[in-house]
């Protein structure tokens, strides 16, 4: 049951994060979809949403970007402490979050305990 849970997880934090990371590209440089031909999103979200609504969303989304990149530096520099490849981690570990992090002490509780 467990298994399935964090599964879950992992799976729900990279669908939020990537969605999160997409929606502050879209709100912070919309040149850039504009120039990708993309230009129906602007349309779309604005009368899909009232303005304090996204905000909202964005600054949600801005929160769990900034902890997930916090997280993301400490596994990073954890990995690297035990050996493990730090850029790897770092970038697992933003994507899935604090679930990341717990599998990165597992390891290294697991190596402590064999050597």
């Amino acid at each position: 049951m467990m298994f399935v849970l964090i599964q879950f997880i992992k799976i729900l934090s990279t669908v939020v994060i990537t969605s999160a990371v997409i929606l502050e590209t879209w709100f912070y440089i919309p040149e850039l979809f504009r120039n990708l031909g993309i230009l129906f999103l602007d349309r779309n979200i604005s009368t899909l949403l009232e303005p304090r609504l996204l905000n909202l969303i964005i600054g949600v989304g801005g929160l769990a970007i900034t902890v997930h990149f916090i997280e993301a530096v400490i596994a990073a520099f954890y990995a690297a402490s035990i050996n493990k490849n730090p850029l790897q981690y770092g970038i697992y570990t933003f994507f899935v979050g604090t679930v990341g992090l717990l599998e990165l002490y597992r390891v290294s509780a697991s190596m402590t305990r064999v050597e």
